[in-house]
């Protein structure tokens, strides 16, 4: 089954006057609509892009995948952030606090290829 939603982006360019430009129809097919499990999240940047690797690992286990990897220009990988931040803001309104203490492996001698 696909699922086609239209959003309206708010765009802070005054030139644009017909607000049927602002509308998007945003296609999820099932294979996408699935999603991927993700329990660890790798950040890089370059001056250009940040680049976000979402990895899956499992206990004891001790190598892990990276199932997704997103590139992102500057923009909008802060653009992210705040769409993150005010979800987090909202999750936590109804459900209340998220406990951060959540231990993460070392991952410092990891590079952007995934090589230790």
């Amino acid at each position: 089954m696909l699922v086609v939603r239209t959003i309206t982006l708010h765009f802070f360019n005054k030139n644009i006057m017909d607000q049927n430009k602002n509308k998007i129809d945003i296609e999820l097919t099932p294979d996408i609509a699935s999603g991927v499990y993700s329990n660890l999240q790798i950040v890089q940047h370059s001056p250009t892009e940040f680049i976000v690797d979402f990895i899956q690992i499992a206990p004891g286990v001790p190598k892990a995948q990276v199932k997704s990897r997103v590139i992102l220009s500057p923009v909008h990988a802060k653009a992210l952030l705040k769409a993150l931040q005010d979800n987090i803001v909202r999750y936590e309104q109804n459900n209340g606090p998220i406990k951060d203490n959540i231990s993460q492996p070392n991952i410092n001698n990891i590079n952007p290829m995934g090589l230790a």
